[in-house]
């Protein structure tokens, strides 16, 4: 009895001292001592919509944006203060105001793992201005007329004339540098994506996820921090307030209504910014009534933006031009402008001048899958209805909504658009007769002679004052009419960490690392 004992305490003594060194190399989240294992670093993020597509050159939605940009990266970037830094160039020079020279970062790979020259550099610009590729930044790059290259890391671009815009849109996520093999292979970059940065794409589930890989090879000394980074798609904002809630993700973007129903969740925070965004009412210049400057200007008169900001975006949202307050200097005192004080006796006038004394009827198209969109879409059903305008509102999916706002296939289409980082970009880019994003059908050769010369002036006190004269110029023309620019809202569980959003990058997530 006394032998059995023994062994059964010799058995039990060493069932501890396994157990005991099991436990010395579990995996830990902290990784503290020597030899311990990091445990995998996994960011889960709820979008509000599905991909459009991930061909950078070709896609501009903002739900196809914020999955390239981390598998691409561009010549240059912005940094936290909006001041441009190197990214695939580590320098460059200028010899002079129209040349630029660009020394490449070298031993940067692609994810196929071949290296990235300046031959591919050539062949993503070439690819951006081929009429072919329909770029939607193809106007950014239309007064480039040479591309050389001078060497395996070293490119030259040369100007028709000085440009005050062409390094800030190079600093664009559409302006990456694909490699063209695969672009060969799969026939465009929709379904795919190859790039050198700091993620790698993986897998593209429709309707349910998109999954991104830590890129191993990456040239940057410890970045990205994450392991994986899956994105999943939540249309319905409950379902995103309800996952971030309970942890089945750790990162979504929210409306300013619905940050007071996280208030007192003590494992989530939420990080506001002031956003480069607006929301606008596009109008088809070559339909009827709406080619009539008077017809545009009516509904202008009969918009009520404080009602639009109170409603929709719970007072979180400030009245815009067409330049977002968020740009600063760029961006005029738009309350001060007439067509902004609402007079309903004027627009009524205006209606009547241009034929249509009784007011017409016609059609709203909107997303149904951006609540933002739809109800503002009701209040000017409402608002518009005071002065005749008899509006029917059509909804319509997000993969439709694209299709329609690039053929200009609605009469009036609400939407929102970013002003970007560049005046530029708000004013020539949307709007100049041969703007990439002009999808309104809208020319001006007054207005396109204005925003050329805000092109071409590299003295930036001047450049201000053409860029309030075109503001000017495009609100009494009134192409689209400008409403309010939202502050944007991210919601944030505890354990992220390094996470900051900026009015000109909500979503950089390169050194955020879970704990």
């Amino acid at each position: 009895m006394l032998k059995k004992r023994f062994l059964f305490f010799l058995l039990l003594m060493v069932a501890v001292v396994v157990t005991a060194c099991s436990d010395d190399s579990e995996t830990t989240a902290d990784g503290d001592d020597g030899g311990e294992e990091t445990a995998e670093q996994v960011l889960k993020i709820a979008n509000d919509q599905e991909p459009a597509g991930l061909d950078p050159h070709k896609t501009p939605a903002h739900s196809s944006v914020r999955v390239y940009s981390k598998v691409y990266e561009g010549l240059v970037s912005f940094d936290e203060n909006m001041e441009i830094k190197g990214q695939l160039a580590k320098n460059w020079k200028q010899p002079n105001d129209s040349t630029y020279i660009f020394n490449l970062v070298e031993g940067v790979k692609f994810h196929n793992g071949r290296e990235m020259t300046a031959e591919d550099v050539l062949y993503s610009f070439e690819r951006i201005m081929d009429e072919e590729t329909a770029s939607h930044i193809s106007s950014y790059f239309s007064d480039v007329e040479n591309i050389e290259v001078m060497g395996d890391y070293k490119i030259k671009f040369e100007l028709a004339a000085p440009n005050a815009t062409f390094l800030s849109h190079l600093t664009n996520s559409s302006a990456a540098i694909v490699p063209k093999e695969v672009v060969e292979e799969n026939g465009d970059l929709q379904q795919v994506a190859v790039g050198t940065g700091p993620f790698v794409f993986e897998e593209w589930v429709p309707d349910s996820s998109v999954t991104l890989s830590k890129n191993e090879d990456y040239y940057i000394e410890d970045v990205p921090k994450l392991d994986r980074v899956e994105y999943y798609t939540m249309k319905e904002e409950a379902a995103r307030l309800s996952a971030i809630r309970t942890g089945e993700i750790d990162m979504t973007t929210l409306t300013a209504k619905s940050t007071e129903l996280l208030e007192g969740e003590d494992a989530v925070n939420i990080m506001g910014y002031q956003s480069l965004e607006y929301s606008y009412i596009g109008f088809n210049v070559d339909k009827e009534p709406f080619n009539n400057k008077k017809v545009r200007q009516a509904l202008s008169l009969a918009t009520d933006r404080q009602n639009i900001a109170d409603v929709v975006w719970d007072g979180e949202a400030i009245i815009t031009g067409p330049i977002a307050p968020a740009m600063g200097d760029w961006s005029i005192d738009i309350e001060q402008e007439e067509l902004y004080q609402r007079d309903l006796e004027k627009a009524k006038d205006l209606l009547a001048e241009a034929g249509y004394p009784d007011g017409f009827s016609t059609e709203i198209t909107t997303a149904s899958t951006y609540a933002d969109m739809v109800d503002t879409a009701q209040l000017l059903q409402q608002q518009w209805k005071e002065i005749g305008v008899n509006a029917e509102i059509k909804q319509i999916e997000w993969g439709e909504y694209i299709d329609t706002w690039s053929n200009t296939s609605a009469d009036i289409l609400v939407g929102r658009n970013g002003s970007g980082t560049d005046p530029d970009r708000a004013m020539n880019y949307f709007f100049h007769t041969d703007g990439s994003a002009n999808v309104w059908n809208f020319s001006n050769e007054e207005y396109d002679a204005i925003v050329e010369k805000g092109k071409s002036t590299v003295d930036q006190a001047k450049r201000q004052e053409i860029y309030v004269e075109a503001q000017e110029k495009l609100l009494d023309l009134s192409p689209n009419l400008f409403l309010v620019s939202p502050e944007n809202y991210v919601a944030v569980r505890d354990g992220v960490k390094d996470f900051t959003p900026y009015a000109h990058n909500g979503e950089d997530i390169d050194h955020v690392y879970k704990k």
